[in-house]
This record gives structure tokens, sequence and C-alpha cells, in this order.
């Protein structure tokens, strides 16, 4: 086999994009097509009791106004198909500001933007619920969410005796931390473009779940699935946002309606709105351990923003504290706070704010103990899975301890709070175990096409949502099959290939890198039966378990000098191969794990934070491709650098109405705020990974870093902030 998989492999891709050759969903022009421009709601809870579009009608270029007047009746899809329990444009009610109430389609997008101002739209109010704090008396526990093809994450869980073990505790940490809605601002908006052909229909949807979307659409247009045909070839940016929202099937409703093709782009302040965000959240955790810092019980409750149309969805599980640590004394509650907002969503790592409380909480347990935090986790550490009692098959925690410990230079680290500084500047180091659950998803089927002219083609309807899916994949391919990378092409997002599943929940290594393993795999061997079985092979008549396939050639494993080249094996076979394989119910659950470190510099006259090193040692499994992996750290640390110093969403309590919706006003870093990055990896196969031993690790990296932050600050300053962002006037008043 190629010695491909591992290698830091640029991402093959990669020319389109710096070229411009890549077309993004929004770059698609498709002749004759309207451009849509959303009229929002005004207000968060209510009625529409006037809607006068006549002028926005008369307006040049307009060819309609889609109202819940003249768009026709829609089904609301599965729950686990569109985040949404409703479809605007239905009837009446508002349910939320910022909520569609009208599509203005015209010639041109200016024509479409202007026409949307001339929408005159009133409305009968109704009180609304809008701060979260005012309703933590109404949260309660929902029922688990349980989709197809997922196993179900439980709200309550209770192991042992937990309000006993934390009366008996000789150490106890009661701590509550806060955390701010997020939004997710992926650098391509989000983008449709609907084209009908009969009763046929193809969407070109900015979209990390292509089939996740053709059976939104099909479902809520009533159409066979087969006549919906979605397509996302490259995606700039997902993070949990672009899975299938009520934009792209109203998208596809009206362009059905006008009889022509319709292109909506949301723009950056209506994505505030329409495809989710992260949820404002509580959490109190109780800690009870013994001198020596073993832990005895754990309590842990947290409240998350929903809203009413979507009152059940509590998209970041508590998987850390059920997972990380050896505790036989836990509870669990997941609690639902129902406000008038926007529905919450999936967005990147969705443990990490369950995992930021954990691990603050743990470095607080630290020092009241007394001890160096690493070697608190290293007590509490578990081999055994705490949810099933089953060893974990592969979890090398330990070392990644060990060598980001002996990177960082954490020997070197006086504990005491404030003792470290560079004249006024005050420095500190805080670390964090990181970890996030993998997979569980449904698996994906695959096609492989061997040519006459020895290349292969890999199909999968899945996504590359900037991971680096076209590289990775092709890899495994090109490893497997024994071929040189340039000769495999993999083909990605369009529903007309293979199933996948949604790019979430770093599934797409468990599932697609399975699906492509075991189609090469089978390709691969009948590839080497065509080669035994011609007597005009070198390799006739050799026993085919004997075979080796590697850089375009099938030799003999024992005498290599007897080969034949792919090539001619399959010029001479005089067609082309073809091989597919079905999807697995589900591409199986799986557990990534790695300890960060951070260094900060803080002023404590300015109340300025600056983050000056960051520092990772992951177990992903296998490493397939060491620049993307890589890659997947970077963009993890730079979240959490945004989640614990800067990134908030401003809510207008009177209205419902966020108030920053752009990137002036909600602050992401930028490339003075990010450090070099440092990432080890320990690189040894998971043996239950059916994709070569890798596993998945994208939401990985930033799971424990925001806490390892925040650690660092409390550790520069000895003031423990436990409400984020960690802004300079907390900082400021913290010191007065």
């Amino acid at each position: 086999m190629s010695r491909i998989v591992g290698r830091p492999v640029p991402r093959v891709e990669g020319h389109a994009k710096v070229t411009g050759a890549a077309e993004f969903t929004a770059d698609v022009h498709v002749p004759g097509a309207l451009h849509g421009v959303m009229v929002l709601s005004t207000v968060a809870r209510g009625r529409i009791t006037r809607l006068e579009t006549r002028q926005a009608e008369r307006s040049a270029g307009v060819a309609a106004v889609m109202t819940h007047r003249n768009m026709p009746r829609l089904t609301v899809p599965e729950p686990h198909l569109l985040v949404k329990r409703f479809l605007p444009l239905q009837d009446t009610e508002i349910h939320h500001s910022g909520q569609p109430v009208a599509l203005v389609l015209a010639e041109t997008l200016e024509q479409a933007q202007h026409a949307a101002t001339l929408v005159r739209v009133s409305y009968d109010t109704q009180p609304v619920r809008t701060v979260f704090e005012d309703a933590m008396d109404d949260a309660w526990i929902p029922p688990p969410e349980e989709e197809p093809g997922e196993t179900p994450v439980p709200n309550e869980l209770t192991r042992g005796d937990p309000e006993g073990a934390l009366a008996r505790a000789d150490l106890r940490v009661d701590v509550t931390y806060t955390t701010p809605i997020h939004h997710h601002n992926p650098i391509e908006p989000s983008a449709t473009t609907a084209v009908w052909r009969g009763r046929k229909v193809t969407v070109y949807d900015a979209s990390q779940g292509v089939t996740a979307a053709q059976e939104s659409i099909a479902q809520a247009l009533d159409l066979p699935v087969g006549h919906v045909r979605v397509i996302s070839r490259y995606l700039g940016g997902g993070f949990g946002c672009k899975t299938p929202w009520p934009h792209t099937v109203l998208t596809a409703a009206a362009a059905r309606e006008v009889d022509r093709p319709v292109k909506l782009v949301l723009s950056r302040s209506d994505s505030y709105s329409l495809h989710g965000h992260r949820s404002q959240a509580h959490q109190r955790l109780r800690l009870g351990a013994r001198r020596d810092g073993t832990l005895t019980a754990i309590d842990h409750v947290t409240t998350q923003q929903v809203s009413r149309t979507e009152d059940e969805f509590l998209p970041s599980a508590s998987v850390p504290t059920r997972r990380l640590y050896a505790c036989d004394n836990l509870s669990l509650a997941q609690r639902a706070v129902r406000l008038d907002l926007p529905t919450p969503a999936w967005m990147r790592s969705p443990e990490v704010m369950p995992a930021h409380g954990l691990e603050c909480a743990l470095d607080e347990l630290a020092y009241a103990a007394d001890m160096d935090p690493i070697e608190l986790r290293l007590r509490n550490h578990t081999a055994t899975d705490p949810e099933t009692g089953e060893p974990f098959p592969s979890k090398h925690l330990k070392e990644c301890y060990r060598r980001g410990a002996t990177a960082f230079g954490w020997s070197e680290r006086n504990p005491r709070p404030g003792s470290m500084r560079d004249g006024r500047i005050r420095i500190g180091w805080g670390m964090a175990t990181a970890a996030h659950s993998a997979g569980g998803m449904p698996g994906a089927a695959a096609r492989v096409t061997l040519s006459t002219e020895g290349t292969a083609q890999v199909q999968v309807a899945t996504q590359d949502i900037g991971t680096g899916t076209y590289t990775v994949m092709s890899q495994m391919a090109a490893h497997v099959l024994g071929l040189p990378l340039d000769d495999v092409d993999f083909v990605l997002g369009d529903t007309n290939l293979p199933y996948a599943s949604l790019s979430a929940s770093s599934a797409t290594v468990p599932a697609v890198g399975s699906a492509v393993n075991r189609t090469c795999t089978k390709a691969r061997q009948k590839l080497i039966d065509l080669a035994v079985a011609d007597p005009r092979s070198p390799l006739h008549d050799l026993p085919a378990d004997g075979i080796t396939a590697e850089e375009g050639t099938l030799y003999q494993t024992s005498r290599p000098e007897r080969r034949d080249s792919i090539r001619a094996v399959l010029t001479r076979h005089g067609r082309p191969l073809d091989v597919a394989t079905e999807a697995p119910e589900e591409s199986g659950e799986q557990y990534s794990t790695g300890a960060v470190f951070a260094e900060v510099r803080v002023d404590p006259l300015l109340g300025q934070v600056r983050v000056t090193r960051m520092l990772g040692a992951f177990d992903p499994g296998r490493v397939l491709n060491r620049r993307t992996i890589r890659s997947q750290v970077i963009g993890g640390f730079i979240w959490a650098v945004g989640f614990t110093l800067t990134e908030h969403t401003l809510l207008d309590t009177r209205y419902g109405r966020f108030v920053n919706r752009n990137l002036s006003g909600y602050l992401i870093p930028v490339n003075a705020d990010i450090p070099d990055i440092q990432a080890l990896f320990i690189d040894q196969p998971d043996p239950t990974s059916q994709a070569l031993g890798a596993r998945g690790f994208g939401e990985t990296p930033m799971c424990g870093m925001t806490a390892a932050i925040a650690n660092a600050v409390h550790h520069a300053t000895g003031r423990r902030i436990r409400d984020l962002p960690l802004t300079q006037d907390k900082l400021i008043a913290s010191a007065s």
C-alpha cells in the first residue's frame, strides 16, 4: 500500500481556491435567476395585523413579494432535518425578532434590497420574555432528543450518592459559570439557488449536509426525495449553522411559485436570526474531593436558552462531565429556559460550554487542594468509560499530559497566583483537559470507479466544510488502492452521489473515512483478482493474499520483482472497474482527548489580556494528514480565544433584538490576537476505528483551551472571573 497517509499533504483543492476557480454557492450563476431579499420582523412576539406590499411590488424590477398570503402551504420537516419546528411565511404569528415576514424577488440584488425597504408591516405585540436570569425559576429538564441513527443523550443522570458524598467531602468547590450568546460568523454567508425543471428541483446550497437539505426540501414541498438534488461543492465554513434552515426551503418554494430560478444570499445581519447561535448558559458546579484531590462527587447543573418553537433542543451536552474523570457519585442535569429569541443551534465544539465550567472548577479544586492542576487530573484519570463501564479501546491522555507539560515547560511554573511578572505585566500559565465525543451519526456509502487509465474516482455525498475532507479522503483512497495521490479524484457535495450524513459531530472521518476504506479495500481486492486471473499478467496464478498494491503497482510481497502496473491490469481488462458499498446504520461513537496549555500576559492597569502561547498535545487516533489536523488545532484555539476573551452577542431585552449584528460590533479574534500555536500528536491508531485507525477530532481542540486561558488569567492576577467573556471592564472592576 502507498505510504501517503500521515504525510502533511497540501490541500488537493488549494489551487482552485487561491486562484478563484472554486465555485462557492453564492458564486453560482444561473441565467435568468431572480434575487431574493428577506424582510424581517421588528418585534419578538405577536402577530401581523397589516402587511402592505403594493409599493414594493410596483418597484422597478420586482417580480414578486412572497408573504404568508401567497407563499404555498408547506409541511414542517421532521425535527432532525430542520432545526426549527415552524416555517415562516405560513401564517401571521411572530415567534422572534428577525423572523422573515416577506421575501422580495427582483431582477437584481439592488432592486430587491430597495423594494424590501418599501414593505410596511404592523403588529399586535405581546409581552416578551428575553432576560435569561428572569426565567431561571421556570427552567425544566427536557426529555432526551432521539434522532434516527443517533444515541440519545440523557439530560438528567445520577450515579451513586452525590449529595451524601458532597456532605462527607474533605474539600468542596461550589461555583457558578456563565457564558453569553455566541454567533457563528463564517466567512461565506448562507446562500441558496433553486432551479426547477418540471417537478424536479436542483438546489445549490451552502450546506454542511446535502442529504439532510434534500430530505428537508422534499418533505416541506411534498416531493419524492429523488426529485430534489442538492449541490454544495465548496463551503466557506459551517460550524453548525449550515444545517437545514427555513431560508433554503423558502427559496425552493418561491422558485416553484414564480416559475423562475431564485437566488438568496443572507446578509451578515440576517444570519444573526436565521441560522442559529450558541445558547446563553448558566452552570453551577459542586465538586467534592478527598484531601489528596480524588474526586468523590460531581454535581453539574447546566441551564441553556431555548426558543418557544424548539423548546427541547439542547445542543450543548454535558458529555465531559459524564465521561472524562473517574467519580462514583455524579449528578447531572441539563435544564432549558424558554425565551422569545431565535432558536439556538449546534455551534463549533458544542461540548465546550460545559467543558469550560468543569475544567475551571477543577482548577479551583486544585488550588483548594494545594495541588498541581495536572496532578489533580492524573489522580482522577480513568481508563474505563464511566458511561458503559467498559475500558476505552484507545486512550493516551496520560501521555498527552506528559508530552504537553514537557513541551510547554510546565515544571517552571510558580504556582502562586500573581507571582510571575515582567515589570508591571502579570504572566499566567493555565492548563486543562480537552475532550469531545465524535461520530455517532449515520454511516456513509461510497462508490469507486477505476478507469482503464489506472486512475480512480471516489464518490461520496459528503461535504468539505473547510476541514480538509477532499484531501484526507483522497489520501485514504490512494493508500488503500495503492495509487499515487494524483491518480485519485475524490468527488463530494452532491446528493446524486452515494449517501453520507451531516458534516457535524466530528463524524466525517469515522463515517466517510470508514466508507472510503471499506469500498477501496473491496476495489483493491477485485483489482488483484483480475491480475492473478489474467494469463498475461506477471502475477498470474499467484496467491491473491500475497499481493501488495503500492504507488500504482501490484507486486508479490515476498518477491517484489514479480509486479504489474495497475494501469496495465485495467487496460487489459478493457473496461472500468466499479465498486460500491452501502451505508451501515451508524458510524460508531468515538472520544478524542488531549491536554492544552496557555500563557497570558495581563496588564492590571488596563485590564488587557494577551494570549502569548498556546500548546496542545492530542490523541486523535491515527493522524491522516499532519497539515490538515494542525489546521484543526489552529482553528479550535482561535475560537477558544474569542470564546474566552471577546465574543458575546448583545441583546436589546425590550425587543428581543440582537444589536451587534455585524463584525464591527461582534468581536472575533484577528491575526494580531493569536500567537504561534504548537500542536503535538500521539499518533496511535485506534483499533476500533474502521477509518484506518483515525478518530473524529475537529471539535476537540477548542474544548479545554477556553478554560486553560481563563485559568491562566487567574494564575496571572489571582482573580477568578466566572462570567465570560473576560473583558477589560471585568478585570479592572475585580481589581478595584
